[in-house]
């Protein structure tokens, strides 16, 4: 097996919306797009951002047709105590506070229009001994 490319395609009700969102907060571009769809790339994601509206008719299986939810969409950085100031200045709603697990996790999470959660993490030397390497 050979990929040649990698997306995740994420229903939700206003494809416009969570576009415009990731193009402004976290410097996606459009890719292409049409009626209840968009892709976006950015330069350092190894993969594009699909959204689709929630029922299309074309949309297969119809059984995963419904709303994304329950997911997180994951971008790791290499200053998260910046991203945050400069998102919080933005206006974006940020659903988890900045915090650090004790194995060296240290992130936020933030939401979209639609309600998609993303969280930012950056990976730190652990609190925990039991973790350190």
């Amino acid at each position: 097996m050979k990929f040649t490319d990698t997306a995740i395609s994420l229903n939700v009700p206003d494809v416009e919306a969570s576009a415009a969102w990731v193009k402004k907060h976290l410097g996606f571009t459009e890719a292409m797009a049409a009626d209840g769809f968009c892709s976006l790339a950015h330069p350092e994601v190894g993969f594009n951002l699909i959204y689709l509206r929630t029922g299309l008719p074309t949309f297969k299986p119809a059984s995963a047709a419904g709303r994304a939810d329950g997911l997180l969409v994951v971008f790791t950085v290499d200053d998260i105590d910046a991203d945050y100031a400069q998102l919080q200045d933005q206006g974006v709603e940020i659903v988890t506070p900045i915090e650090t697990e004790p194995w060296g996790e240290r992130y936020f999470q933030m939401t979209d229009p639609n309600g998609v959660v993303y969280q930012l993490v950056q990976w730190v030397a652990p609190t925990d001994p039991q973790y350190a390497g």
